[in-house]
């Protein structure tokens, strides 16, 4: 039987990120993922894709990653628009008003998990074990692993990094705070009649936000469409020219004729957040943990300063020689990042209650409320500092390689 420090079930951009920051530390790692990463097919774009922002940037080029994504495909884009439907509400942000180089970039998932994937799978310190976990077994100073292989591993920490509906957290029982947003986000790429000109757009409609996130070519874009259940079934029944019509409508036609670009696909919106984070023997990362609303498009950079924490904190016990499996020692970092994830899930759900509520006094106070946020600077762009990670509690990038 194999024994290691550290098994990270699952090998996703948050599993493989976690292993990639511990790249230089004497940790034994084991990644167990049964679908192995393969070349991004860049002839089309892929359906799933993420708004990183500037901090996540940052973590990425501090493993040595983000160079090999940018020679694929990103789109980095320095304008932000965010308005209601038939309202005067609105807000921008701009990369020069806030002296930074860009606001982020939208990335293909599948280009950020290859390019880590290559990475971590020539670390000298790393096991990729490409089976599904058969059994769980635990002790009192580590954990045992079975596979339909008949193979065994034995670990001293197990990380959950296999996404909302994880296997660990379910094995672990661990109980889980959870509402369904009785939505639906409908993705799909999307061609535009007029350029997109470098700039993420959010329009709140009376049936959900609607997200326009720019590509690396200058009239396709990435929507996210948050409509209901129902409403989203509609929508994927209906026949391509009728789609685009609808979306183009949805839109307030900004971009001219909308055009579908091969599938869509729906995905239910819920949100999840797991009672805790770590406990002896094991902590969780990313969906694992938590998920959140994606009408800010937070979710993967929460996960990835999941696993930036998580290094450091692993890399500091290292150091003092202090044992990783301790729930004492691994405190620190749930309450971390119970807190930054409760934040975040709290103000999804606030502007999602906010713009939920088609009241026409309140639809009055969000466009008076926006319109003097979007004229008062300072704020506007503490609040999206914020958002982009450049304040605020977050992992020292500098102290993750041991």
């Amino acid at each position: 039987m194999q024994a290691v420090d550290l098994t990270i079930i699952g090998g996703g951009m948050v599993g493989l990120a976690l292993a990639s920051a511990l790249a230089d530390s004497p940790l034994r790692i084991a990644i167990v993922e049964p679908k192995p990463s393969q070349p991004p097919e860049l002839s089309e774009y892929s359906l799933r894709v993420s708004a990183l922002s500037l901090s996540s940037q940052q973590f990425l080029q501090s493993l040595g990653v983000w160079q090999s994504i940018v020679e694929q495909r990103v789109a980095p884009y320095n304008d932000m628009q965010v308005w209601e439907h038939d309202s005067f509400a609105k807000i921008r942000f701009q990369a020069e008003k806030m002296m930074v180089p860009n606001i982020g970039h939208i990335v293909e998932n599948d280009i950020i998990r290859h390019a880590l994937w290559q990475q971590v799978s020539q670390q000298s310190n790393v096991t990729i074990i490409e089976q599904a976990v058969d059994k769980l077994h635990r002790g009192d100073s580590e954990s045992w692993l079975s596979f339909a292989n008949g193979q065994g591993l034995s670990s001293k920490l197990l990380v959950a990094a296999d996404g909302a509906n994880s296997w660990l957290r379910q094995q672990l029982d661990i109980p889980l705070t959870y509402w369904d947003y009785q939505h639906t986000a409908i993705v799909a790429t999307i061609k535009t009649a007029e350029p997109h000109q470098d700039c993420a757009r959010q329009i709140f409609t009376p049936e959900g936000p609607l997200a326009f996130l720019p590509l690396s070519d200058a009239n396709t874009c990435s929507i996210v469409w948050s409509v209901s259940p129902d409403r989203a079934a509609e929508l994927q029944a209906m026949s391509e020219a009728e789609f685009n019509k609808q979306l183009t409508m949805a839109f307030d036609n900004r971009l001219g004729l909308c055009e579908r670009v091969g599938e869509c696909a729906g995905f239910p919106l819920r949100m999840r957040y797991a009672r805790d984070f770590a406990g002896k023997g094991f902590a969780l990362i990313g969906d694992a943990a938590h998920t959140i609303h994606p009408l800010a498009g937070q979710g993967v950079n929460l996960g990835l300063m999941d696993a930036a924490a998580l290094a450091q904190e692993l890399i500091a016990m290292q150091q003092a020689g202090k044992s990783i499996n301790d729930y004492a020692n691994l405190r620190h970092f749930e309450r971390w990042r119970k807190s930054e994830a409760s934040q975040m899930i709290a103000s999804m759900e606030f502007f999602k209650r906010l713009f939920g509520n088609a009241n026409p006094a309140l639809k009055l106070l969000r466009g008076v409320g926006m319109s003097l946020v979007d004229k008062a600077e300072p704020l506007k762009q503490q609040a999206m500092r914020r958002a982009l990670g450049l304040e605020g509690d977050l992992p020292k990038r500098a102290s993750l390689k041991a």
